[in-house]
């Protein structure tokens, strides 16, 4: 396990470090935004068990891929913890959970409203069997209103959350931005934040609770700044129209002769001086005032003609070390070769996968990947005898079909 592209601080190792190590955390396993909570956790340190539906033969070809070398599961969401095969519609696996809930410091799931309940693993009943445990719920709607129990994806949280409308230009429908507001930065990110702080509360009073993290209260909390801009008279309600969503000539993606794009960003007047040397303009007294917002379309042309210059990679070299917030724009796939993120080691190749190394950083209690995503069930004996869980009770587990 070592950083992509470079030397420097390794957050890929095989011993578990960071933060919140000594916590326990169980994971009912869905798609998304809660394996990417789960994910920041292990990461940070967590000893998260991740209970999941495992084809048959699931756990042999697991443990066969491992004996043979063979490349790690894909889903890097996976990451750092263990994989458990379970059939929760089988009453000794949802016994099984609660005594995994005993001891444990938090359980999370992202089912929609009422299906945690319904197979007996419940925010009333676990905390009935560990009164200090922090109940995560993840869910696009949250657990009540009348959108609550309907099926949707992220584009629909964000629409309904007020993000969507504002992405994209004056002449076109609004572009998704992925499903980064939503799914992970409205809703894993968010619910992460609220499992940490939580677990910090419980710690004091010896009580636990249920967090109800919806990702479309995540996309309007994402929105506050906006909010605050209008509330000041500095965003017009019309898309496009203002200095962040691609109005304004120094906040905006340009093209390069190569058919490459250069992201800028100088706002600040010093940073925007610093572009328009840069762009060969300074000094030039037919360049209009940079706020001189009915100027904004014209100047906007002239830059995009002067970008057209140059290629990437020579727009790259003029900016380089200046303070215009002028860089390019890299795919996801060549982001890792960049200079800068190669010095932090932003990325890291664990397996053979390149991947974003685990992010904030801690000075004094790194985080760090502690295994290659598993198969679903190639953990299942390892991950529950870690818990505790005697072997034997383990095989009847697996004799009974509880565990699959």
């Amino acid at each position: 396990m070592t950083a992509a592209g470079g030397s420097g601080h390794d957050p890929a190792v095989t011993d578990r470090s960071g933060p919140l190590n000594g916590i326990k955390i169980v994971e009912l396993a869905g798609i998304g935004p809660a394996p990417f909570t789960c994910m920041m956790l292990a990461d940070a340190g967590a000893q998260v068990l991740r209970l999941e539906r495992a084809a048959p033969g699931a756990v042999e070809r697991g443990e066969e891929a491992r004996a043979s070398g063979a490349a790690p599961h894909w889903d890097l969401l996976n990451r750092s913890r263990t994989s458990v095969g379970i059939d929760l519609k089988n009453p000794d696996a949802v016994e099984l959970v609660l005594s995994l809930v005993e001891q444990a410091d938090g359980l999370i799931e992202g089912f929609r409203p009422g299906v945690a309940e319904r197979l007996g693993v419940g925010p009333e009943t676990c905390l009935a069997r560990n009164r200090r445990l922090v109940y995560g719920r993840m869910t696009g709607w949250g657990q009540d209103g009348p959108l609550a129990s309907m099926a949707g994806h992220d584009i629909d949280y964000i629409a309904i959350g007020g993000a969507l409308w504002s992405f994209g230009r004056a002449d076109s429908a609004p572009v998704p931005p992925l499903n980064l507001v939503g799914d992970f930065g409205g809703g894993g990110m968010l619910l992460a934040f609220g499992m940490v702080a939580a677990l910090f509360e419980a710690a004091r009073s010896g009580e636990g609770q249920v967090i109800d993290a919806a990702m479309v209260d995540g996309a309007a909390s994402l929105m506050t700044m906006i909010h605050a801009f209008r509330l000041g008279g500095l965003w017009n309600e019309q898309r496009g129209a203002n200095m962040l969503d691609t109005a304004a000539p120094y906040y905006e993606v340009y093209e390069t002769s190569d058919g490459q794009w250069m992201a800028v960003g100088g706002i600040e007047s010093q940073f925007y001086a610093a572009l328009v040397e840069g762009l060969g303009l300074a000094g030039d007294p037919s360049l209009p005032l940079q706020q001189s917002r009915d100027d904004w379309p014209a100047m906007k042309e002239r830059f995009a003609a002067i970008f057209k210059n140059k290629t990437r990679d020579e727009w790259t070299e003029v900016f380089d070390g200046t303070d215009a917030c002028v860089v390019p724009v890299l795919s996801p796939w060549e982001a890792h070769l960049h200079p800068h993120n190669v010095a932090r080691s932003t990325f890291i190749e664990v397996e053979g996968a390149v991947q974003p190394a685990p992010s904030p950083r801690f000075s004094r209690t790194p985080s760090v990947v502690s295994k290659a995503p598993s198969l679903p069930g190639a953990d299942t004996v390892s991950g529950l005898v870690e818990w505790g869980v005697d072997e034997d009770v383990v095989s009847k587990l697996r004799e009974s079909g509880a565990l699959s």
